[in-house]
């Protein structure tokens, strides 16, 4: 029944985490067996922090528009949304008490147990969800509906003033923004968390939700101070002419001087700031210089962990140009090792070997298939064999590159490897012709008969090559006693 909710779900994330679906069982069986009303990480349910995040960040944006800008006509619509955001953030506070634990290695089990997400829950974010959860919706609703039944002057006045308090107090409500840091969290720990592309978005947008907010707030900031002192003759509100204008026009012009503060620039007003407003200006340039100081940081880190098998790369060259220098090799033999290196790897430093030693041999296989199996079935020999014999074969493929202008084999020379063409040209030399071979041709098929080549074989272009030695070929035919009579 409704208890399938709790339990993890079968996805590509509890996979990744538990490693088979059999391990995905055992876990909602763990949790059944515990008996308690339980919320697993990877369970449906936990899905609605998506959705408690977008609340969450339009309430940071509502909240102070309301307050600096509305003056008390936010309408019903507005009202209704903070009695919702309210309840929805206070049915939160308490699903919390209840909401399993995702350990940081996730390589042990998700903690189910009731004390342990009480006492991590207590430690950590209870005490700033409580101060974000305080229902200042609530309060605003019935002090305003009292409001609007009071027909005495002297208490209208009085209960407009209590009115502005409530509402300068509902800044408290944006504290709201740890939460979003917190959810922010734990969705790039629930949603794909093998992914590196999915936590380098999510750190992106959480970077320019925060940047927006930092301005979006001191705009609002901007424009809160002055009607707080009823806007003074000498305000910037009253000099731009602004008293009669619109929301939007105001807040633009909010955050337009609220950027040019951040950002150290001479636009807007030239007239100096009053007493307050300079206080409000001084907050910004400050508030600007950590927003470039996190920005650029953020923007290294990411930058420098974007792309690291370039990186390992450019460190090798680094490493080979020194190496070359100090064994004072010639100009035109250091730039040929400098392009083999650009054929071989393509700019993208891995180590082929580490790789193909630690996939299982069932993908060593499909990886190998899907890439010289066209190759080998082009040759004679081993059309029509068998998939174990093909399979085995290619298990025995060395991968090599060859420069335009390199010697691959000469003429009249003992063969000891068989090649492949993948991709490039060679040109196939003897004393009374010549021929090209290009994609999908092989030579040096002595190899087979541990005879001499035929002929020399030169590249034309960068060739990328599988190559077969006879050292191979026997260990491989020595399998299969039946192929090598044939």
């Amino acid at each position: 029944g409704w208890r399938v909710l709790l339990l993890p779900q079968l996805n590509r994330q509890s996979l990744y985490v538990y490693g088979s679906e059999v391990a995905v069982e055992k876990e909602c069986v763990r949790q059944l067996e515990s008996g308690v009303f339980v919320i697993h990480p990877f369970s449906p349910m936990s899905y609605y922090i998506m959705g408690m995040m977008a609340i969450t960040f339009l309430n940071l944006i509502g909240i102070p528009m309301e307050i600096a800008f509305l003056d008390g006509s936010s309408g019903l619509a507005w009202e209704s949304f903070n009695v919702f955001s309210d309840t929805l953030f206070l049915i939160d506070v308490v699903l919390n008490f209840r909401m399993g634990i995702i350990t940081e290695d996730a390589e042990q089990e998700a903690i189910l147990d009731i004390k342990q997400i009480r006492v991590n829950y207590l430690r950590t974010w209870f005490i700033p969800d409580v101060i974000a959860a305080f229902p200042i919706g609530y309060i605003l609703l019935f002090a305003d509906l009292h409001y609007q039944n009071e027909d005495s002057p002297s208490k209208t006045n009085k209960m407009m003033r209590i009115l502005m308090f409530v509402r300068i107090l509902s800044l408290i409500r944006l504290a709201r923004v740890s939460r979003l840091v917190r959810f922010f969290n734990e969705v790039e720990k629930v949603s794909n968390a093998n992914l590196e592309v999915v936590r380098l978005f999510f750190r992106i947008l959480s970077l320019f939700m925060m940047i927006f907010l930092l301005c979006h707030w001191n705009g609002c900031i901007q424009y809160f101070v002055p009607m707080l002192e009823e806007f003074p003759a000498d305000c910037w509100v009253r000099k731009e002419n602004l008293m009669n204008s619109t929301v939007i026009v105001k807040y633009s012009w909010g955050v337009f001087r609220a950027l040019s503060q951040m950002i150290a620039l001479s636009y807007g007003s030239m007239d100096a700031p009053t007493y307050v407003e300079m206080w409000i200006v001084m907050v910004s340039m400050v508030s600007g210089c950590m927003m470039y100081t996190v920005l650029v940081a953020n923007a290294t880190a990411m930058i420098a962990n974007l792309d690291p098998a370039a990186k390992e790369y450019k460190s090798k060259m680094s490493r080979l140009e020194h190496y070359m220098t100090f064994m004072k090799l010639p100009p035109e033999l250091q730039l040929r090792i400098s392009n083999y290196y650009q054929a071989r790897y393509g700019g993208k430093w891995f180590d082929e070997k580490d790789v193909m030693d630690t996939v299982s041999s069932s993908l060593k296989e499909q990886i190998l298939m899907v890439m010289c199996s066209r190759l080998l079935r082009k040759v004679p020999m081993f059309q029509n064999r068998e998939e174990n014999f093909i399979n085995s074969m290619l298990l025995k493929l060395e991968y090599e590159v060859f420069q335009e202008g390199d010697v691959i084999v000469r003429q009249h020379v003992p063969g000891d490897r068989m090649f492949f063409i993948d991709h490039g040209q060679v040109l196939l030399e003897t004393d009374s012709y010549e021929r090209e071979l290009c994609d999908g041709d092989y030579f040096g098929t002595c190899v087979l008969t541990k005879g001499k080549h035929l002929a020399t074989v030169r590249a034309l272009t960068d060739c990328q090559c599988f190559s077969l030695s006879w050292n191979n070929l026997q260990d491989v035919l020595g399998s299969f006693p039946e192929i090598r009579k044939d």
